[in-house]
């Protein structure tokens, strides 16, 4: 092979090929609406507080993952707006580096649609979280219509999941529901337990302690009773019988 053609393979090879720093930084445009935004925080925050107590799994949104150390112009789009990857270390991170975190990729991805993105979510992305990423669970919601569907990876191949009597989808890879509440898409445990936001494990919690407040100060007011009622006895009868 002439030098020219060895040049010419190089300046090619230059074009198409972007060799990344070590510490990348998430490159993610702002979600679609505040809708989106939340959707993607809720999942997040209600994963991270059930599995409180884990330290084995890494959830985040809307962060970009770097999965081709070469960065082929043709592998270039956007990443997952919410997704988990287990048995990692659960860490901030700047973005994903599947190269530079053993070689994993997210076990379960939600893509939030919207009017922008959805025709890439349910083609592109689907086919390449299907071929490449071998994602074993991927799901989309669509928060404006209510849409959802979850496929799971069986035989290299992407099978729609089927839902329950509830209409939720099961997933594998968490072992929990996910399905729509109040309009919202949620985690369910295998009996049907709704996972709770921080938010609302806390508002849970002080409405119990409240309860349990009142329900001392209405045994309390009972006792009190009993009591008043024995002194009024003893002052008529005087001492009950042995």
């Amino acid at each position: 092979m002439s030098y020219a053609q060895n040049l010419e393979i190089s300046q090619d090879i230059s074009e198409d090929v972007i060799f990344p720093p070590s510490d990348l930084l998430s490159d993610e445009p702002p979600l679609e609406t505040e809708l989106h935004l939340r959707q993607m925080l809720l999942l997040i925050q209600c994963l991270e507080w059930w599995w409180r107590d884990r330290q084995d799994f890494y959830a985040c949104g809307n962060l970009t993952v770097y999965y081709s150390p070469r960065q082929r112009k043709s592998e270039q789009f956007r990443g997952p707006d919410f997704f988990v990857v287990l048995d990692t270390e659960r860490k901030p991170r700047k973005s994903w580096v599947v190269w530079e975190e053993d070689g994993k990729y997210p076990n379960v991805i939600v893509e939030i649609l919207s009017p922008k993105t959805a025709d890439t979510d349910r083609g592109l992305k689907k086919q390449i979280y299907q071929d490449i990423w071998r994602t074993p669970n991927y799901f989309w919601f669509d928060p404006q219509t209510l849409e959802f569907k979850g496929f799971e990876l069986l035989g290299g191949r992407y099978q729609e999941l089927n839902p329950n009597e509830n209409g939720w989808l099961w997933s594998q890879q968490l072992e929990l529901y996910l399905g729509i509440y109040e309009s919202k898409l949620r985690f369910f445990t295998v009996d049907g337990q709704l996972i709770s936001s921080p938010e609302e494990a806390a508002q849970k919690e002080q409405e119990q302690r409240l309860q349990a407040e009142q329900q001392r100060e209405e045994a309390l007011q009972q006792l009190a009773e009993k009591e008043a009622m024995l002194a009024r006895y003893r002052e008529r009868f005087g001492e009950l019988p042995e």
